[in-house]
């Protein structure tokens, strides 16, 4: 699995490549533990799935420990570009009501940026 980040503004984005398994998963852990104990409301996270072409339970596993530390922290996060197996895979898995889930970087970015109602 490949991981390049960049800055947009005051959001880090995460672009991940690959797959996320058992043999990703730890790697996975450790390259977003930094990002998420900095994420909060005035500096979110994007987390951008479109070169991941499939996640298995573990690497959902920790998915959902960070979306339990984002939300302790006050922070916000946001998952894009869900592959169309991914996609289904969080369906099915319910993920898609864990995050919030954008079609781009650009469309979360600017949800982000909107302040909560």
């Amino acid at each position: 699995m490949d991981v390049t980040t960049r800055q947009l503004g005051n959001v880090l984005v995460v672009a991940l490549q690959g797959r996320i398994d058992q043999a990703t998963a730890e790697q996975l852990r450790l390259t977003l533990e930094p990002h998420i104990a900095s994420c909060s409301v005035d500096a979110p996270l994007i987390l951008d799935f479109s070169g991941i072409s499939y996640i298995s339970s573990v690497g959902l596993r920790v998915l959902m420990l960070a979306a339990r530390q984002v939300t302790a922290q006050h922070g916000q996060m946001a998952i894009v570009g869900l592959q169309p197996v991914v996609r289904e895979i969080f369906q099915i898995s319910r993920f898609d009501m864990v995050f919030k889930i954008h079609e781009s970087v650009a469309t979360a970015a600017a949800a982000l940026a909107t302040p909560a109602t």
